[in-house]
């Protein structure tokens, strides 16, 4: 990879970004609104002493989903339009490598994930009153880091699709079990084995498991950075694979 074309694939997204406003309002605001729809789910539900509240723990985890969810959506759809209008195939007839143009959107899309995050950690902490026993910065990094794992996951799935609606299609079958085996519903230690199998080998439980670390330790734990080692693994691994599948055009 070159580091020159990689600023200038980068500044493209983003001035690109930039530029669509319903995208911005959906990375920004969306996951505001949600929080506050979760407060007020959990606002009269009784607190045991000496433990969290119902909210701190749920809104917790939903600051590291929210962004996982909403980039996979975003870039998928996004790569997809750029192969399906033959924007993709211009580019690389120019010195612009595969993996150029894939690391160039994780970046760019981390860079908006670290915005989204902030907003949203802002509304949780300071508006919401959500209490963790770790750093406030530390969630936000493990929310970026999920961000960056939606926007892998979904250039990856996105070589698949031939539309925007398959590209969708794609969420049910990559996203949902992941959010349903991560250990937000029913903790994993919980579940049946082979349940308990499917779920180590996600990359998201092991985001989850770092936030709830956060959560419940003041200081970073050798679990935590075990986890961040995962998942940044998990996210290199699916951009390698997006730059082996990636198609220069839909048939």
């Amino acid at each position: 990879m070159s580091p020159r074309i990689l600023a200038a694939t980068t500044g493209r997204i983003l001035r690109q970004l930039r530029h669509d406003r319903r995208t911005v309002a959906l990375l920004v605001a969306v996951p505001a609104l949600l929080l506050a729809l979760v407060y007020f789910m959990y606002a009269d539900q009784p607190t045991p002493p000496g433990r969290p509240s119902m909210f701190d723990r749920v809104a917790l985890v939903l600051l590291g989903v929210f962004p996982f969810v909403i980039m996979f959506l975003v870039t998928s759809i996004a790569m997809l339009r750029e192969r399906t209008s033959g924007t993709l195939e211009r580019l690389l007839t120019t010195p612009l490598g595969r993996l150029d143009l894939l690391f160039g959107y994780g970046i760019a899309f981390g860079v908006a994930a670290a915005g989204q995050a902030s907003i949203a950690a802002a509304v949780a902490y300071r508006v919401f009153g959500l209490t963790t026993a770790g750093s406030s910065a530390l969630v936000i990094g493990i929310a970026v880091l999920n961000a960056m794992l939606g926007v892998a996951l979904g250039l990856f799935c996105s070589a698949f699709a031939r539309t925007e609606f398959q590209a969708v299609q794609f969420m049910p079958v990559v996203v949902i079990p992941q959010l349903l085996l991560c250990g937000l519903f029913v903790a994993r230690d919980e579940m049946a084995g082979w349940l308990q199998a499917v779920s180590y080998a996600l990359p998201l439980s092991y985001a989850v498991e770092a936030l709830q670390e956060v959560g419940a330790h003041a200081d970073p734990t050798g679990t935590m950075w075990r986890d961040l080692g995962v998942v940044a693994g998990a996210v290199v691994l699916a951009l390698v694979l997006a730059a082996a599948t990636l198609r220069r055009r839909s048939s």
